[in-house]
């Protein structure tokens, strides 16, 4: 329940935000580690940084107004593959900072770098965990999913994707060989 507090709070100060242009634009989003989020260790459990991820990609959407297309299409984020590594924990109280960006795409795929920075204190700044993710926009009624350049079109943008970084094709290779691999 307690994502959906974040997630309304989310929306209801997007307003107060600058737009996002994409796809070069970051999402930085501020929180703070409440009870609810902890593990038996008494640091942010590991499933909470991928909940809270969720509300990164959809303030990307939010803020760059590809929302909109969403909506009118009834079109669904779907999530294909994801790796994070994390580095610092993250504990009680503490503020942190998730920061989202796109860092290339493909066909109908793109891929997202999500940071979380710790904020404040004496490693302000510091990296906690780093992530990667796959996926795009579902349209249900095709069953097929949305092409970036469609969704890009949408946007009133014209780009190529940047080449992916040496991680980045490594994620990539990753997911497409687990996807081959028997029992896929």
């Amino acid at each position: 329940m307690n994502l959906w507090f974040r997630l309304i709070w989310l929306m209801l100060t997007a307003a107060r935000r600058p737009p996002l242009t994409l796809p070069g634009g970051v999402s930085d989003l501020s929180f703070r580690v409440w009870p609810h989020d902890l593990d038996p260790s008494i640091h942010m459990n590991n499933g909470r940084y991928l909940t809270l991820m969720d509300l990164g990609r959809v303030d990307i959407m939010l803020m760059s107004g590809l929302w909109r297309a969403a909506w009118r299409n009834k079109w669904t984020p779907i999530a294909s593959a994801i790796t994070i590594r994390f580095s610092r924990e993250l504990k009680p109280f503490q503020k942190f900072r998730l920061q989202t960006r796109i860092v290339c795409w493909e066909d109908s795929s793109v891929v997202m770098e999500q940071t979380f920075l710790i904020d404040g204190g004496a490693r302000d700044g510091q990296i906690a965990a780093r992530a990667l993710f796959k996926g795009g926009l579902y349209d249900r009624s095709t069953r097929r999913f949305i092409p970036i350049a469609q969704l890009m079109q949408t946007l009133g943008v014209t780009a190529e994707s940047p080449a992916p970084a040496p991680e980045v094709e490594a994620f990539l290779h990753a997911g497409d060989q687990l996807k081959q691999s028997p029992g896929a």
